[in-house]
């Protein structure tokens, strides 16, 4: 596992979320006022994501569990 990979799996102390946990709910809370509020497709979700994340479909799924994000 590389150095970058490894930091953003680490959670941090001030609320346990990991880097990457950060970026998929900002990346949904921004999706979700862009539609007025309106739930956000996984898919079009997983595009956005994966602008700032590596990442595969499943993983993202793994990622909306883990936080309790209803799809």
């Amino acid at each position: 596992m590389d150095h970058q990979k490894f930091q953003e799996n680490i959670p941090d102390v001030r609320d346990g979320l990991t880097r990457t946990e950060r970026t998929v709910l900002h990346v949904l809370d921004e999706t979700q006022r862009e539609r007025g509020g309106r739930s956000v497709p996984t898919a079009m979700l997983y595009g956005r994501v994966v602008e700032y994340v590596d990442m595969s479909e499943a993983e993202l799924k793994m990622y909306l569990d883990r936080l309790g994000v209803k799809k």
